[in-house]
């Protein structure tokens, strides 16, 4: 993509009005005009000198006085609609940093779980961060400045060869050859290959960065360092290396065009002799020779912008390339009418499901372990309303996998799920998940309070009804012993959280959106044991005339559900309350057997002991 294409691109994707743009442009414009003025009074005040430089007493000073004023005057008219042009310039460059904010945002929300599970979080942070900002250095500070050099250069140029012809083509000689060595050094196309290199090593230690964060514990426990979380330091290592390079590649060419830029008088000056040789006496032209001197400063101090310009429009062009990559991905299916279900029941209609293979590029994490693979081969059931089905199975057996599909994180490539008697791809997003409500085994809580916390449930709702939740949930108490109660912080700057009053808090969000379905990845796999009876008070009161789907592996936690559901390899292998599985002596009865067993086990210091007096006896024996 093209620098022209990807501004062009920036501002349909904003899909903002450019009339600020226009009014910005046209006060830089004038900005640009009003600065030349001082140049021009001090060519006329030099003409004057030069004229009547036989006698300074018949110089007019009035007149040198008025052109003073004038480019003084000049002056502070520059500055002041360079500043208008600024305020007008950021507040257009905010706009469409918001509008394209929200814009990749709204997006991404649409789009299915298996594009964000397939993504590195770095480079998605990173282009709504970083590549969007770019977007408002280049709007509020370098457009203008773009403006301003292009009316200086044109202006500047025109008056030079209204002056002197041969004088003005002296001068735009090195405009040309620094214009000629910018495109040459950084228009190329392996200079837009080392970018992209560069803008994929850059995602990779994002990726790489939050991982590093994330598992912190871990390497402070095990005694590591950067430099061991080996993935992070090559990618950090990456990114020095294509720093260095790019830097390497572009250097002689910014260092030809700084020197030509600053040779102008180099130019200037041998023409300007050789003109005036030939008659010396030439008032006039050496005054005009004197201007284009003076002048010369005034054309390449905003040539040096250019260059600035440039690389900033390269950065741009390549960060539009990425917002359009994810602009690309299409996001789930929405229905031309939304249908609504009568009642409440979920089906599971002979359904097959295998995660989409990977697409492979650089700046993304590792593929789920599972794509490629089918997750899900022909599994039917009913979960009826105001009953609990559970799931349980081993590891890796597709139990979270039909929990994700009920909302419709991915759509299924055979069979079908219905709620009620409706296929959920006929339900619009908004209205299927106003139907369902999750609790996940990893809770997440916002940077925020408390009480907004619990309110994502249902963000129009009472504060006594969020109130009401939180009591359902038994964590009204503990909420009420943080510094600033519901008004307490989350996170970043507050308080912290344990886990099983995470838990709790995420049970109080799902009992305030009271959805008629819900499901449940391993509510209480946080909870210590003085939380846990806590939590099955608050899991008891929230799954009243419900849906219930439960993903369990304390297998204590379902032994009262209406039905279980035992998962392998992706198939439904049994089906039926606790004792029927248990008579039925199959993988349930094994798991059970092997739950209770854990849960029975003990560290033996009797039969330790018993060892050590073993050791001693052979050891004496000797």
């Amino acid at each position: 993509m093209s620098e022209k294409k990807g501004v062009l691109r920036l501002l349909e994707i904003a899909d903002e009005k450019r009339s600020l743009l226009i009014v910005s442009a046209i006060l830089s414009s004038l900005s640009a005009i009003c600065m030349l003025v001082p140049y021009a009074s001090v060519y006329f005040i030099l003409q004057e000198l030069l004229l009547h430089a036989s006698s300074v007493a018949d110089a007019d000073g009035a007149y040198m006085i008025r052109w003073g004023v004038i480019a003084l005057f000049g002056l502070v008219g520059s500055l002041i609609l360079m500043y208008a042009g600024g305020m007008v310039s950021h507040i257009a460059a905010f706009r469409i940093l918001y509008g394209l904010r929200v814009k990749l945002a709204s997006h991404i929300g649409r789009l299915p779980l298996g594009w964000l599970s397939g993504t590195s979080t770095g480079a998605v942070k990173k282009t709504l961060e970083q590549n969007v900002e770019k977007v408002e250095t280049f709007i509020a500070h370098q457009l203008p400045d773009l403006v301003q050099v292009v009316v200086t250069i044109v202006v500047m140029v025109g008056v030079m060869f209204y002056l002197n012809v041969w004088l003005a083509l002296a001068c735009v000689v090195p405009i040309v050859l620094a214009l000629l060595v910018q495109v040459l050094s950084f228009q190329g196309t392996r200079t837009k290959e080392n970018i992209k290199k560069y803008y994929d090593s850059l995602e990779r230690m994002n990726g790489s960065a939050v991982q590093y964060v994330r598992g912190m514990p871990a390497i402070k426990v095990f005694g590591q360092t950067v430099h061991s979380f080996r993935q992070f330091y090559a990618d950090m290592i990456s990114y020095r290396d294509y720093c260095v390079k790019h830097t390497r590649d572009f250097q002689n060419g910014y260092l030809t065009f700084k020197v030509i830029l600053g040779s102008f008088v180099a130019f200037i000056l041998p023409v300007g002799v050789f003109l005036l040789s030939s008659d010396p006496h030439n008032v006039a032209f050496a005054s005009v020779l004197l201007f284009f001197l003076v002048m010369a400063p005034g054309v390449s101090a905003p040539m040096f912008k250019i260059m600035f310009l440039t690389s900033t429009l390269r950065d741009i062009g390549e960060g539009v390339e990425r917002m359009d990559r994810i602009f690309a991905e299409q996001p789930v299916a929405e229905p031309l009418a939304s249908k609504q279900p009568q009642h409440f029941d979920v089906a599971f209609d002979d359904v097959s499901f295998a995660y989409a293979s990977a697409t492979a590029t650089e700046g993304t994490e590792g593929a789920q372990a599972q794509q490629g693979k089918e997750a899900l081969s022909h599994v039917s059931f009913l979960a009826r309303h105001g009953q609990v089905t559970a799931l349980v199975g081993p590891s890796g057996a597709g139990k979270s996998t039909v929990a994700n599909l009920i909302p419709r994180f991915w759509d299924v490539q055979e069979g079908a799920i219905r709620i009620g008697d409706v296929d959920i791809r006929d339900l619009s997003s908004t209205d299927l998940m106003n139907t369902v409500a999750f609790v996940f085994q990893e809770t997440f809580l916002f940077y925020d309070t408390v009480y907004n916390n619990i309110a994502v449930g249902l963000p129009d709702a009472a504060p006594e009804a969020v109130y009401a939740a939180a009591k359902a949930a038994q964590c009204h108490q503990f909420i009420l012993n943080l510094p600033q109660g519901y008004d307490t912080l989350i996170g970043e700057g507050g308080v912290y959280l344990s886990g099983g009053e995470e838990q709790r808090v995420a049970v109080a969000r799902a009992i305030l959106k009271n959805a008629p379905i819900l499901v449940l990845d391993e509510a209480t796999a946080f909870a210590d044991p003085e939380n846990e009876y806590e939590m099955q008070l608050a899991l008891a009161e929230l799954v009243k005339g419900k849906t219930v789907i439960v993903i369990a592996h304390r297998l204590s936690t379902i032994r009262e559900a209406d039905q279980i559901l035992v998962m392998q390899g992706g198939k439904l292998v049994e089906q039926g309350k606790h004792e029927a599985l248990l008579q039925q002596n199959g993988l349930y009865a094994r798991m059970w057997s092997a739950y209770t067993d854990a849960q029975n086990w003990q560290i033996g210091k009797e039969r330790g002991r018993l060892a050590a007096d073993e050791h001693v006896k052979q050891y004496n024996s000797r």
